[in-house]
């Protein structure tokens, strides 16, 4: 971690965040990619117990009230032990949690929050649906009024910690007709409702999340549990993104960091040829383009955290530097995680090594939470927006004027 740029306060939280990854049974880690574990319990309660859960959220509230810089540095250190557990931290404390902070009303924060972040309920974020999930906007999942409540039917899929969840924050169509962002409605549903999931899936990784299917059938939920109001899912969504998206890319470092260090350690001992592995070029520069991308990918995930934290930087560009950092850092990881099976050789494709369940589980990191062809659309869509409102008028110089020829305006032809 980049240790030099850290305060006291934040080293010490740090501290805290690597005390309890060390705590983790290595017997979880084990069942639940064997999948004998399909939601760890245990895991949530003690990091409850030390108050690990819900870094931004408020402190009257059960969180540690601090940025976005801290939520990464607790997110890079609990990525360590497993990616799979990593996923359930971020959705309930980070993703779920914020957006009742932010829109709920008092009584859902009691409700879901409080307990939540006390480790004692678990709550699942439920956008992808059977028939897609980047189209999200085109969800058929849908809920209908009845006097004071709202009947939802629909399906949603591929839902982290579906098996384990309490509640259920769900997108739903409410008005059919409407426009795309004034026709969804974001509503907080308990399992205690009638929500029946089902664990359906062999994931590749990222097991023992209890990754689900989550299926309504005549849900009836009262109007006060929607978030942000009725038709109000957009706002909801919007502000989302970017815990979901950038809490990823963070999180992400830390779960293929111990890919390097074994990595770094096995090519140090292995010899052949008479000598350590490491003093091949074929080898080392494999090493060492890991340790650059993975410096590398921090700047980018900690610039990110910083202009979120800021009083200064424009929305949009706060969803593009999310954006960003989560492309870039999964693309990269994925990048590291290869390089380090490979300089390892046939023993890195076992199970002597965690290095195979790394691969694995680092491969989704640029699919889910939106995939990375949709970052691309989104940093494409932002950065042309901020170019041309912002950046275009500040008084810099124009260099395109000092071309040769930059006086043949003929040449210049656009149409």
């Amino acid at each position: 971690m980049f240790d030099f740029i850290l305060t006291d306060a934040q080293k010490k939280l740090r501290d805290e965040a690597r005390e309890f990854t060390r705590w983790v049974p290595r017997e979880m880690i084990l069942d639940m990619d064997a999948e004998k574990l399909h939601f760890p319990h245990e895991y949530l309660k003690e990091c409850g117990r030390r108050n690990l859960l819900g870094i931004r959220i408020s402190k009257e509230l059960g969180g540690r009230g601090l940025g976005w810089v801290e939520d990464g540095i607790v997110a890079e250190e609990i990525g360590v032990a497993s990616y799979s557990l990593a996923c359930l931290w971020g959705v309930g404390a980070d993703i779920v949690c914020e957006a009742v902070a932010l829109f709920g009303s008092d009584e859902l924060k009691q409700a879901i929050v409080v307990p939540l972040l006390r480790g004692d309920v678990y709550a699942a974020e439920c956008l992808t649906e059977p028939r897609g999930g980047s189209d999200f906007f085109g969800a058929t999942t849908v809920a209908r009024k009845d006097g004071g409540d709202w009947i939802i039917n629909g399906q949603k899929r591929f839902i982290v910690g579906a098996e384990g969840a309490d509640w259920f924050m769900t997108y739903a169509v409410t008005d059919p007709g409407a426009p795309a962002h004034k026709r969804l409605t974001c509503f907080l549903i308990p399992r205690d409702a009638g929500v029946e999931t089902k664990y359906l899936y062999g994931l590749m990784g990222v097991r023992g999340g209890g990754a689900g299917r989550v299926i309504f059938n005549d849900v009836r939920v009262p109007e006060r549990y929607a978030l942000n109001g009725i038709n109000g899912g957009f706002d909801v969504f919007v502000k989302n993104m970017i815990p979901e998206r950038l809490g990823t890319a963070l999180m992400t470092i830390g779960s293929v960091r111990p890919a390097v260090e074994i990595a770094t350690r096995y090519t140090s001992m292995r010899k052949a040829f008479g000598q350590p592995i490491m003093n091949f070029q074929a080898v080392g520069f494999k090493v060492a383009d890991s340790v650059m991308m993975l410096d590398a990918l921090r700047a980018v995930g900690y610039s990110a955290a910083l202009a979120a934290d800021s009083k200064t930087a424009h929305a949009g560009r706060v969803r593009r530097m999310a954006s960003q950092a989560k492309k870039f850092i999964t693309e990269g990881a994925w990048q590291i995680a290869n390089n380090c099976m490979q300089v390892m050789g046939g023993i890195g494709y076992t199970s002597v090594y965690p290095l195979e369940r790394i691969v694995r589980d680092i491969r989704l990191a640029s699919i889910w939470v939106g995939t990375n062809e949709i970052q691309q659309s989104i940093i494409q869509t932002e950065w042309y927006k901020e170019y041309f409102k912002v950046l275009s008028k500040e008084p810099v110089r124009d260099v395109e004027q000092d071309a040769l020829g930059a006086d043949q305006v003929e040449e210049k032809v656009y149409e």
